[in-house]
């Protein structure tokens, strides 16, 4: 099902034909993101992934751009803690086209001066966007008291000080660092004709030397007791993150986290929904997330609620946690949560985007892909048990971590003296 191949150099070459398909999906990723940076050069790897769209020595910035939507194509790219990846999702027939803009962006980036200082300016107004977007910034908070002083826990984005102090010299040294063979991984899905991709790979890519590959800060989870951060804002509601550090991206107990999130609030079926906004109406937007990266990850339970109500809907969710803490959830509840699980999975992949994002991600996190099959197969050796183990070592009233954002009278020491899961 998958092809893929390696250069001597390194870099990884994965692909998903997928026979009857008109578009192709192409991506090329690079291991590094906001982890493998410090407090004072943050947001240098977002910063460069705007950058690499203002112009290469092929292709101008306009250029670029209507190369790939002249022709009917997408293009895009984004910046994650461990990734950064450029993407196009182009007609199947313009594949060469495809590779070379992307390509061309990755290893032949102008960084002009000029732009440079005019992105400057476009990312600290993205910086003020998400800080008024108080279901985003909640986010944000949270992952500072997840991961506190360190590079895992800070915005992808960067601090105002951080973007201004950023220079052209600095993010051009960083590029040149980092984006090496040993830390590239192309992928693509669709309608790929790999043996033509394989070749103008190695054609474009052969000559980068084989040097070391990208390290990071391992993430710290020492943690003693609840953590509480206030944001006070005049909003309509409350914004709420609760967070407890969860299993790593390959962790034996994955797949049970995956189903108790859904049970948990996954969907408009999960426990969480129907005790807050269903039964009781406290909220519009609630749910829950699992986050999971290389050595480290986090459950998030999210929601906006009634400004009057969040003491009762921080005893609810933690009722709720407690609960399937301490029971096995009914086999109706598991079979449908099993049911959603990979029906989510199965619907997603129908799509060449998402196919090559699947399998770009898996090789460049994890060295390897994962076949629907195996998949499948994994997910059926999930017992109840297994969701209940999961959340036994995740859910600890020490590990508590809440954020909040909206007009609050209490106090971060009176919340959190309400933090109980016994």
């Amino acid at each position: 099902m998958y092809k893929k191949a390696q250069l001597d150099n390194g870099l990884k070459i994965v692909a998903h034909p997928m026979p009857g398909m008109q578009s192709l999906s192409l991506g090329i990723w690079i291991k590094v993101g906001g982890r493998y940076e410090t407090f004072k050069n943050k947001g240098v790897s977002h910063f460069l992934e705007h950058l690499l769209f203002k112009g290469t020595k092929k292709y101008s910035c306009r250029a670029i751009k209507e190369s790939i939507e002249g022709v009917g194509g997408a293009l895009n790219g984004f910046t994650s803690e461990e990734l950064t990846c450029y993407l196009v999702k182009i007609p199947g027939r313009f594949q060469d086209l495809a590779l070379n803009i992307l390509s061309d962006m990755v290893l032949n980036p102008l960084l002009p001066k000029i732009e440079v200082e005019k992105e400057r300016q476009v990312i600290l107004e993205e910086l003020k966007m998400y800080k008024d977007q108080p279901q985003s910034y909640v986010g944000e908070l949270l992952d500072e008291l997840l991961w506190p002083d360190q590079p895992m826990g800070a915005t992808i984005i960067g601090t105002v000080e951080s973007v201004q102090n950023t220079g052209r010299e600095y993010i051009a040294s960083f590029k040149q660092g980092h984006y090496t063979a040993p830390n590239i991984v192309v992928s693509a899905a669709g309608a790929v004709d790999f043996a033509k991709l394989k070749k103008g790979v190695e054609k474009i890519f052969s000559k980068q030397k084989k040097e070391s590959a990208n390290s990071f800060l391992a993430a710290s989870e020492a943690q003693t007791d609840a953590r509480v951060k206030l944001f006070r804002k005049d909003t309509e509601q409350t914004h709420l993150a609760m967070g407890f550090h969860s299993f790593k991206r390959n962790h034996p107990l994955k797949h049970a986290l995956g189903l108790m999130n859904v049970a948990l609030g996954g969907n408009m079926s999960s426990r969480l929904f129907n005790e807050l906004r269903e039964k009781r109406g406290l909220a519009y937007e609630i749910g829950s997330a699992a986050k999971r990266f290389y050595d480290t990850g986090a459950f998030v339970v999210h929601a906006g609620i009634d400004n009057r109500k969040v003491n009762e809907s921080i005893e609810l969710i933690l009722k709720e946690l407690k609960r399937i803490k301490e029971s096995l959830i009914t086999q109706d509840e598991f079979k449908r949560a099993k049911d959603f699980y990979l029906g989510q999975l199965l619907l997603a992949l129908e799509d060449t985007m998402d196919n090559m994002l699947w399998v770009g991600e898996t090789t460049a996190t994890l060295g390897r892909t994962f076949t629907i099959a195996e998949i499948i197969a994994e997910v059926k050796k999930v017992k109840r048990e297994d969701l209940r183990e999961a959340a036994q070592q995740i859910f600890k009233e020490n590990k508590i971590n809440l954020a909040l954002i909206g007009p609050l009278a209490a106090g971060e020491e009176e919340l959190k003296d309400k933090l109980k899961l016994k």
